[in-house]
């Protein structure tokens, strides 16, 4: 018979606990879908983000028509990490480790106040941040304080279900300096607002469109869906998709290639490019149930870092929720580590759609350097002979040719030319020609080395104009070897 083993429990102490839980990092807009989340996991079908300004009692809340809870179940819902990851969840269930709605509520507020009704009964629990700390016990209230219920009698109105969940006290705005007429604070919030709802749209894109769609709100507006990878525009490429076996499960993997500026209406184009902008929303985009983990990034694959000749590049990855394990999802869910098996596999599909987005952008530079040799069109001429990005001014253009017509140009048409190069550089045409990782960088007059006949008559006029300008031979040959890009020639300056 074997010794029993003595034990200590070791409870958190809840002021430290709190603090810890308050300290997960998360942004506003991801903890309010982290609410969200709960919302779905209940089959709402309408869900209202509300962001009410009041100087130091201002308030967030998320309201939905889902199926409430029991006094009970609320209890439960309210207790940290009440279910572990092992625990079994519904079909529709987002969470995973129970600590969500806590978790995400601390981070943003001192007080968080739920209220809920399965069959007509309202019941009402609050954990007072306060509270907590200064009794050293984890004191869940009942009820909540008269301004509180005020508010939650405003938004539960006649409903007879569904669950409220209030933020008061929030961080950043309960200090006595946030009064009701501070300007800039009131605009941070609502901007926190607008924030909160592009990032809803693109979270929860899949569940805001389809005939089981959800009405989700964000101050009364209803929030658009966000699909990262155009799968409705007919220009885009679908490259094979493909289903990667991962302990009995498995993962579905497709990439898009989006499609380039020139087929896309400048409205479409600004879309396209997300609520973080083009560069950053290149990459995988990882899905759980629907839900968006991960939006835009290489997930540290070996030599794959942003660059803008892969800014089309886009590819969904949908893991099945009996793999969270596998794939390091995190608490807020926002941050995934892809299983050892699959690591190949993913890059191997991050190459293809990052070669194909390339390829891409290569071909539209080559059509804008082949447009830019219209002679009366453009003022500069880019072309790549040799694997080289040559980028000329165009002599065939009207001005060009009046700056250079032997006794007739003026300081107007100088001036006018000079503007129109400064106003004109083919920087689009360079960027999607310009391949980054060959050593195909425009060099002046071929590169170093002795001068050529054209770098030797641009350096004479230098000179003159020097000499003419009041310095010595010797000091304008001393100026001319320390300009670019005569310091790497050699010529007449540099004896």
């Amino acid at each position: 018979m074997e010794t029993p083993i003595a034990y200590d429990i070791a409870a958190p102490e809840p002021a430290g606990m709190v603090a810890s839980l308050s300290s997960l990092g998360y942004s506003l807009p991801a903890a309010v879908a982290d609410l969200v989340d709960n919302s779905i996991s209940v089959e709402a079908k309408n869900i209202d983000v509300e962001f009410t300004w009041a100087g130091a009692e201002s308030w967030i809340a998320v309201v939905d028509d889902g199926w409430g809870m029991t006094a009970e179940e609320l209890v439960t819902a309210m207790t940290v990490a009440a279910r572990g990851p092992a625990t079994a969840r519904t079909s529709t269930d987002l969470g995973r480790f129970g600590v969500g709605l806590k978790s995400a509520s601390f981070s943003q507020a001192r007080q968080l106040t739920v209220t809920t009704a399965k069959d007509g009964e309202w019941h009402t629990r609050t954990w007072d941040l306060d509270v907590v700390e200064g009794s050293g016990q984890w004191r869940l209230l009942h009820g909540a304080d008269d301004d509180t219920m005020d508010v939650l009698a405003r938004l539960r109105g006649a409903s007879d279900h569904g669950t409220i969940v209030l933020w008061r006290r929030l961080n950043g705005y309960r200090t006595d300096s946030a009064s009701l007429d501070d300007e800039g604070a009131q605009k941070q919030f609502y901007a926190e607002a607008t924030r909160t709802e592009s990032h809803l749209g693109m979270v929860f894109a899949r569940f805001l469109t389809g005939t089981r769609r959800r009405n989700l709100q964000v101050r009364g507006t209803l929030v658009e869906p966000w699909d990262p990878f155009m799968s409705n525009h007919p220009s885009v490429q679908r490259l094979p998709s493909e289903e990667l076996p991962l302990n009995g499960s498995f993962v579905k993997v497709e990439a898009f290639v989006l499609p380039s500026a020139q087929r896309l209406t400048p409205e479409e184009y600004d879309q396209a490019a997300g609520p973080e902008g083009w560069l950053d929303q290149q990459g995988f985009y990882v899905y759980r149930r629907n839900r968006m983990i991960l939006a835009g990034d290489w997930l540290g694959q070996r030599g794959m870092r942003r660059e803008e000749k892969y800014n089309l590049a886009r590819i969904a990855i949908d893991i099945p929720t009996e793999t969270d394990a596998e794939w390091g999802v995190d608490v807020r869910k926002s941050s995934v580590v892809p299983p050892v098996s699959l690591r190949s596999h993913l890059n191997r599909h991050a190459r293809n759609a990052r070669a194909t987005a390339a390829e891409v952008l290569k071909r539209r530079g080559q059509i804008a350097a082949r447009t830019h040799g219209d002679p009366l069109a453009y003022a500069w001429l880019v072309r790549r002979p040799d694997d080289r990005v040559v980028c000329k001014i165009n002599r065939s253009h009207p001005l060009v040719q009046a700056a250079l017509r032997p006794g007739g140009n003026s300081a107007a048409d100088v001036r006018a030319l000079l503007l129109l190069l400064e106003e004109t550089i083919p920087v689009t045409a360079l960027r999607v020609m310009h391949e980054t990782d060959s050593s195909d960088d425009p060099e002046p007059f071929g590169g170093p080395g002795v001068a050529d006949g054209a770098a030797v008559e641009v350096a004479q006029r230098i000179f003159e104009s020097l000499v003419s300008g009041g310095r010595s031979p010797a000091s304008a040959r001393d100026r001319l070897r320390t300009m670019s890009p005569f310091d790497q020639l050699q010529g007449f300056w540099s004896r």
